[in-house]
C-alpha cells in the first residue's frame, strides 16, 4: 500500500468566504479524496494522511499583549476544530475516519499513536493529524512532513491557493516565474518559502518529495496525486 499526506490550509478550506468553513469547497476535498481511498483514481491502495493549517481562524498572532507560546498553542487548537469539521464533512461522504492530536482533548480526539495510525491507514481509515507537533514555535507545515517521515509517506501534497512555487510573489510581482520542477535543495538555498525551512530540511533528510498545486482547480487533488497536474514538484 502507497502512502500520501494531504496538506489543507485553512484559507483553501474557507472557500471564497475567506474565513470559518466554507462546507461545499470542503465537501469537493471530500469527494476527491475519496476517489484516491477508492482507488478509483488511478492510484492504486493507498492510505492517506491530512493536516489542516489553521489560518482560517487564526495565523501567527502575536504582539505585545500576547505570547508566542499562547499564540502558537491558539494555532494548535485552530487544526484540531478544523480537523473535526473536516472529518464529519468527509464521513458524510462515505469515509472512515480519525482525529489524533499530540495532546489530550479530553475524549474529543485520539491521542497520537503510530501503531494506532499504521493500523488504521492499512484499514483504510482517513487519519487526520490535529495539533500541528504539539509545540510552539513549529509551523503545521513541520508537522505535515513530520507526519509524512513517521508512517512512511510517499509524498506530500500541499494544496493552497497558488498554483505552485514561484521565484517571487506573483501577487506583488506579475513578472514572477513558476517553477514546474525544482530540488528541495533549491527550495532552501533560494529561501523560496513554499514550506517553512525547518520543514524543507527535515523533507530532505527522510527524502520525502512534494507537489504544490492550486487546491482551488478542478480535481486537483486527484490529478496530483496521479502526478499529472499543474503546479510545481519538488523532487528531493
Amino acid at each position: 500500500m502507497s502512502r500520501i499526506i494531504l496538506k489543507l490550509s485553512g484559507e483553501a478550506l474557507a472557500g471564497p468566504k475567506k474565513t470559518g468553513f466554507d462546507e461545499e469547497t470542503v465537501r469537493g476535498v471530500a469527494r476527491q479524496v475519496k476517489k484516491l481511498s477508492d482507488g478509483a483514481a488511478g492510484t492504486g491502495d493507498t492510505g492517506i494522511g491530512i493536516v489542516t493549517g489553521g489560518g482560517n481562524f487564526w495565523r501567527g498572532r502575536t504582539g505585545t499583549e500576547i505570547a508566542r507560546v499562547k499564540s502558537d498553542q491558539i494555532g494548535m487548537l485552530a487544526t484540531v476544530m478544523n480537523c473535526l469539521y473536516v472529518s464529519e464533512i468527509f464521513r458524510g461522504e462515505g469515509m472512515k475516519t480519525a482525529v489524533v492530536t499530540p495532546f489530550e482533548t479530553g475524549g474529543i480526539t485520539e491521542l497520537f499513536d503510530i501503531d494506532l495510525v499504521n493500523r488504521a491507514l492499512d484499514d483504510g481509515v482517513i487519519v487526520f493529524f490535529a495539533g500541528g507537533t504539539g509545540h510552539p514555535y513549529f509551523s503545521t507545515d513541520t508537522g505535515v512532513v513530520l507526519r509524512a517521515a513517521e508512517i512512511g509517506a510517499d509524498f506530500i501534497l500541499m494544496a493552497k491557493n497558488i498554483d505552485g512555487i514561484y521565484d517571487s510573489d506573483p501577487a506583488k510581482n506579475p513578472d514572477a516565474k513558476r517553477y514546474d520542477t525544482l530540488s528541495i535543495d533549491d527550495v532552501i538555498s533560494g529561501n523560496l518559502q513554499a514550506i517553512d525551512m525547518t520543514a524543507s530540511i527535515l523533507a530532505r533528510e527522510n527524502r520525502i518529495p512534494l507537489r504544490v498545486f492550486d487546491l482551488n482547480e478542478e480535481d486537483s487533488i486527484v490529478k496530483a496525486a496521479s502526478g499529472k497536474f499543474n503546479g510545481t514538484t519538488v523532487t528531493i
